[in-house]
């Protein structure tokens, strides 16, 4: 089976993560698209992530409906920061069986050579990836283990949903209604 993995902190998943996650699955050869939650991502702070169960929790509620789309914790039990080599390492060893793809914004392709082992991950795995508003030109748009794959264009990010949270605003439409119930219940970002 090819699944794609898509990595993030999904704090929290937005309807953007869905739509990429669905366009993924429906217009490529992808079968599946697993949600990676990532306890902490070495390029970003960590002082405005809600515990990583909660992040994994709610990617749960939002894909539930979807057979297509599955929840992971892996990179709960490896260690921090989590590298995205080390994980598809891992990944690879225990389900010998699946073909493993890299989902990313354009946004990331121009710093893509920054990250660990960034040719491995080009030649072992590849990438599929998708537009992002203000991405910057990359050579590797044009590499042979780089899909360029269609999808909306969709400008939410999860620091937007977060301050509408703080400034007590309605977040209706920015998430799955079953993440919106649970972030209120919660008291998430508040």
């Amino acid at each position: 089976m090819k699944i794609g993995l898509f990595f993030g902190s999904f704090n929290p998943i937005h309807v953007g993560h869905l739509m990429i996650a669905n366009a993924m699955v429906a217009d490529t050869d992808l079968q599946r698209v697993w949600f990676v939650v990532s306890p902490q991502n070495p390029f970003k702070s960590s002082k405005t992530l809600l515990h990583e169960f909660d992040r994994l929790d709610m990617v749960r509620l939002a894909i539930e409906d979807n057979d297509a789309l599955e929840a992971t914790d892996i990179e709960f039990r490896m260690p921090r920061p989590s590298y995205t080599v080390d994980t598809l390492a891992w990944l690879g060893d225990k389900y010998p069986q699946h073909e493993f793809k890299l989902i990313i914004g354009e946004d990331n392709l121009a710093s893509f050579p920054k990250w660990k082992n960034s040719s491995v991950i080009l030649e072992q795995w590849g990438l599929y990836v998708y537009p992002r508003p203000g991405a910057q030109p990359s050579e590797l748009r044009t590499h042979a283990n780089v899909r360029l794959v269609e999808a909306p264009l969709v400008d939410i990010s999860a620091t937007y949903i977060r301050r509408r949270l703080q400034e007590h605003k309605n977040i209706r439409y920015l998430v799955p209604a079953r993440v919106e119930e649970h972030i209120k219940i919660r008291r998430f970002y508040i």
